[in-house]
Formats: C-alpha cells, structure tokens, sequence
C-alpha cells in the first residue's frame, strides 16, 4: 500500500480540493453540500461532476457521496479505468473509512452492525431496517475519541448501501450529530450529519497496487470537534 508523494499532489483554484491526479484517475476532497450529479428537482443548481469537466474534458463516474457528506471521491479518467474501478467496488474489494460524531457517548470500543436495510422509504426516502425485506448490509465502527455528549468514530462499511452509516448509527442509538433525519436532536455543533469520507484504497487500474489517498476534515467538522471537546 503506498501514498503518492507530495510532489504527485497537484492543487489546483477552484471549488475542489485536487487529492491526486495521474492518466488514469482523479481524486477530490468534495465539500459537503454539493451533489456528485444533477439534481432532478433543481437542473440550474451546481454539481460535482459539472465542476470538473469545466477542467477536464471527460470523467467516469464510479461512485458517489451523498450530498451532504464531504470527503474523498474517486473518478476514472478513462474507459479501462472506470471498467477496474467499478469491478472493484462491486466485488467490495475497496476499502472506505469514514469519520463521523455520534450524538450520545456509546459504551463500547468497536462494534460491527449487520442490520438488513431497505432504501427509499417513504416521502422523505430514508432508509430503514427491514429484517424482512431488507438487503444485507455491514459496518465497522471504532471509537476514536470520547467528548462528554458525544463521540468521533470511525466508520467502515463493508457494503455500500444509501445512508447506510447513518442509517447504522441510528440503530446503534447513537444517530450521528445532527442528522435529524434519523433522529438526532437539535445541534449547535454542525448543520450537516456529521459525516466525512476519509479514506480509499484500492488498486490502482494500471499498475494494480494497492493505494491508499486521505481527505482532510472539512472546517465544519474540526469546528464541531472543537466545540465538543469543550462541553
């Protein structure tokens, strides 16, 4: 597993923090509020992928964050690119790791959640835990940090379901800091569930060795961090 040297690292001005850049693949640092692709109800809003091809001539999706959540995201910037990053993903050969802050302090040190979700329920389309009809779904957590009304962990899901670590958290009894959307309460800490992508790794599709390339946390989050340590 390696990381690119700093002098691979090109930064560039613009609304996106550039992670990494070669022939074959493109990483970004997406801030939080910002869609990966055109919003159906609102086609005049800015999205991730419009962002970049004002830079770049083509990019392959390969998958995506939620809107809310900032953090690493990989794109492929050719064919044969997007065909060994999408198999990888769909075999769950790559591996994400996610920081989050859960509302309430949990009395465990790591947890390994397996509920079933079902996606897309309801007007508000949440996710759920269905026993019955749901899909099988896997998250690691590890607590890093304990405050006195919260905690940062981090998350590891093992599957790739919509909302799945917040929907988890939530289950847990610990839904992450301001997600309201599945039951936190009211949060001067964050205006966003508490979210962010950390880390990927995967194989890299030409030489196929294992990388591994890190976003740093957005200024919300250290933000929420410094609040909470003082509570």
């Amino acid at each position: 597993m390696i990381t690119p040297p700093r002098s691979e690292v090109k930064r560039y001005n613009s609304k996106m923090n550039l992670i990494y850049q070669d022939e074959s693949v493109l990483l970004v640092n997406k801030p939080a509020n910002l869609s990966v692709l055109a919003e159906g109800w609102n086609k005049d809003a800015p999205y991730l992928v419009k962002i970049l091809e004002e830079q770049y001539s083509k990019i392959w999706v390969v998958h995506r964050l939620d809107k809310i959540t900032s953090g690493i995201i990989v794109f492929a910037l050719n064919a044969d690119a997007h065909r060994s990053l999408s198999v990888q993903f769909e075999k769950h050969q790559v591996e994400k790791k996610y920081q989050a802050l859960m509302n309430g302090v949990p009395k465990w040190d790591e947890k390994t959640t397996k509920f079933p979700l079902r996606i897309n329920v309801g007007r508000r389309h949440r996710t759920v835990v269905d026993d019955r009809d749901g899909i099988r779904s896997e998250t690691r957590f590890k607590i890093l940090e304990r405050y006195p009304l919260s905690a940062r962990v981090e998350a590891a899901p093992l599957t790739g379901r919509t909302h799945q670590i917040r929907v988890h958290a939530a289950a847990l009894g610990h839904p992450l800091a301001g997600d309201a959307l599945y039951g936190a309460p009211p949060t001067k800490a964050i205006a966003r569930p508490a979210l962010h992508a950390e880390q990927l790794t995967f194989a890299h599709p030409v030489t196929n060795e294992r990388v591994s390339f890190r976003a740093d946390l957005p200024d919300d989050f250290q933000n929420a961090l410094k609040l909470l340590r003082t509570v």
